[in-house]
């Protein structure tokens, strides 16, 4: 599944997650899979490509104690961080982000989790 598309910042790159809960690649059926997706934007032509910010994903624990997140730097020789000529590039990111058997309270509340994404300065 996809979330639906954001900006990093005013004027800025657009993006979305894709997340498969049952997991993708080297985590199917064990872990969550967590991608980051770089999109076709209104500013593309203003910004610098390819695309080269850290990336954290962060899946929440609703009790605020303690979240899972993972960082990684964006090849940039992969097609996943060019401009893109597409509506949406290759995703990118974790494929073994957390494991299936982790996945519950307090991460899983209610049948829904949250996840944050966070583009960080250099």
């Amino acid at each position: 599944m996809f979330s639906p598309a954001f900006h990093s910042s005013r004027y800025s790159y657009k993006m979305c997650l894709r997340l498969y809960l049952n997991g993708d690649g080297t985590g199917r059926g064990t872990h969550l899979s967590l991608f980051f997706v770089v999109m076709r934007g209104s500013y593309d032509n203003l910004l610098e490509w390819p695309f080269q910010k850290k990336v954290r994903l962060m899946l929440l624990d609703q009790n605020m104690r303690e979240h899972i997140s993972d960082n990684f730097q964006p090849d940039t020789s992969s097609t996943s961080f060019q401009k893109p000529v597409s509506e949406m590039n290759i995703a990118s990111g974790c494929p073994l982000f957390c494991p299936l058997t982790k996945l519950k309270d307090p991460y899983l509340c209610d049948d829904t989790i949250f996840i944050k994404a966070f583009v960080l300065r250099d």
